[in-house]
């Protein structure tokens, strides 16, 4: 029996890509994950998932990592209920990984608050029958899930890093840091627009677009 476990990390971040990975592994070696002490990725700290990463690419038969730009995020969330947009297009993203990895059951930590739902959309785009069990907390719950969230969360990390190498330090991204929303400030008053990296059709970088809006109609 072939097990694939499948995570995202960076949803709700308004910098950055949404990452999803997914792992391939024999239902024999479950184990070895368990005895690598994989746990949900946001309760290691960075170096310990960046080792532990190696490791689960070690056991795997296969691993898979799709990753959704902010450009591609905006398109559909601006199209209508972002929520439900945004859960599709991750059901769909998930369901790239599992035909990559082509398991016979495939857990998957569920996106949308109706996990059956869920399930059912990652199916519609699936080319072939595979057994899919989505639950909330499912990268605390099964293993396998967690070794998916940490390759999740350092694909990310790197993706973020080489963000700040290049535009300075933004803080983690997401909008619950001062200095992620300083930085989106800043980007409007040098350049007049947010780069292509910002999901511009986050709430909290309207809010702050319309707020430099106001600012500049002001002084103009």
């Amino acid at each position: 029996m072939l097990v694939a476990g499948v995570d995202d990390a960076g949803r709700g971040s308004v910098i950055g890509p949404l990452v999803i990975a997914g792992i391939l592994i024999d239902e024999k070696e479950l184990s070895k994950l368990v005895q690598l002490g994989v746990k949900d990725s946001k309760l290691l700290p960075p170096s310990r998932r960046e080792s532990l990463a190696i490791e689960i690419k070690r056991i795997a038969q296969k691993h898979a990592v799709v990753k959704l730009s902010p450009a591609e995020i905006d398109k559909v969330v601006e199209k209508g209920r972002k929520l439900h947009k945004l859960n599709r297009l991750e059901a769909q993203a998930m369901a790239k990984v599992i035909e990559i990895l082509k398991p016979d059951i495939a857990y998957v930590d569920a996106s949308d608050v109706l996990e059956e739902r869920f399930k059912q959309q990652i199916l519609e785009y699936l080319p072939f029958k595979v057994e899919i069990v989505s639950e909330h907390k499912a990268d605390r719950k099964y293993p396998v899930v967690s070794a998916a969230s940490i390759i999740a969360k350092v694909e990310r990390d790197k993706a973020i890093a080489e963000l700040k190498a290049k535009y300075g330090d933004f803080g983690c991204g997401y909008p619950t840091d001062p200095k992620t929303l300083e930085f989106l400030r800043r980007c409007l008053e040098d350049f007049k627009e947010y780069p292509e990296f910002v999901r511009k059709s986050w709430k909290p970088a309207k809010k702050i677009k319309l707020e430099n809006s106001s600012q500049q109609t002001r002084l103009g």
